[in-house]
């Protein structure tokens, strides 16, 4: 397959990362199709992009042509099957869990085209866990993305052992069709670059924290005053959400047994408590 070729992208999972990432993807130009297992999750993505190309209109950001011919290009699709067999290129955007990805990707691979490129969202699991579940692993990469897709430029696209070069090319010149400012990474290693700066930033953030070094809200302006950061690393957290991010560092916790990935007793305190940040309406902060 040529890049030219790309024609049809598919977008498993409905929820804040996948219907954003379709979103910008059709306002490209591309054909796009969203599949969910959820059809109430599916018609809330469905309802979101309108409410969402309503108001960048409204503001005069964006022309009511754009905006029709955007969402001429999406479709909302629950039928798994009637979806993959359409796809160039599939994103997956669904749960962070490893079992649960190596099913689905074992089940696009039955059901996508033979040139089907498979891309996972996912930044915590390498798609060398994901390959070895399909018949084409030299056609399986990681595709990662930014919250807000819709804003944030940058995507990590990580290639494993088996991706081949084409298959990295095309996506990265995906990349930058729809919008984005791709980085390859040739070697794969968990979490990528931007997660891994960061780690580092967030579990500094705690120590003084938990050190009462400073206040929460002390933190975020030292970050993003002096860091010129667009937000602090507690307000980032919340934006997030405070149990992804508790989740990914005890999965890690759990796999390497090594303390100093022990997740931060700040964040386990927090999930305990529900405290997730903007989608529970408290969490480092009141929203």
């Amino acid at each position: 397959m040529k890049f030219e070729e790309i024609k049809t992208i598919v977008v498993i999972g409905s929820g804040n990362m996948g219907r954003q990432i379709a979103l910008n993807i059709a306002l490209h130009g591309y054909r796009v199709i969203v599949h969910d297992v959820s059809e109430a999750a599916l018609e809330g993505a469905k309802n979101w992009t309108g409410e969402y190309l309503a108001g960048r209109v409204a503001k005069g950001r964006m022309t009511r042509e754009r905006v029709d011919e955007a969402e001429a290009c999406l479709t909302f699709e629950p039928d798994f099957k009637k979806a993959a067999e359409q796809a160039d290129v599939v994103i997956e955007a669904a749960i962070e869990n490893l079992e649960a990805k190596k099913e689905l990707f074992q089940n696009l691979d039955i059901a996508c085209p033979p040139h089907t490129i498979l891309a996972t969202n996912s930044s915590s699991i390498v798609s060398s866990k994901l390959a070895s579940m399909t018949g084409r692993p030299d056609r399986v990469l990681n595709m990662h993305y930014f919250n807000p897709a819709m804003v944030m430029e940058l995507v990590e696209v990580a290639m494993n052992p088996w991706t081949s070069e084409e298959s990295a090319q095309m996506i990265m010149q995906l990349c930058r069709s729809t919008g984005k400012t791709p980085i390859l990474l040739r070697k794969e290693i968990r979490s990528f670059v931007v997660n891994r700066l960061m780690d580092g930033i967030f579990k500094e953030a705690f120590y003084l924290l938990d050190q009462g070094v400073a206040t929460v809200e002390e933190i975020d302006i030292a970050a993003e005053k002096g860091l010129k950061h667009p937000m602090g690393p507690f307000k980032l957290l919340d934006q997030i959400g405070i149990d992804v991010s508790y989740t990914v560092r005890a999965e890690y916790y759990k796999e390497t047994g090594d303390e100093a990935n022990r997740p931060s007793h700040i964040l386990e305190d927090k999930v305990k408590e529900g405290k997730l940040g903007r989608k529970t309406g408290e969490g480092f902060y009141q929203y």
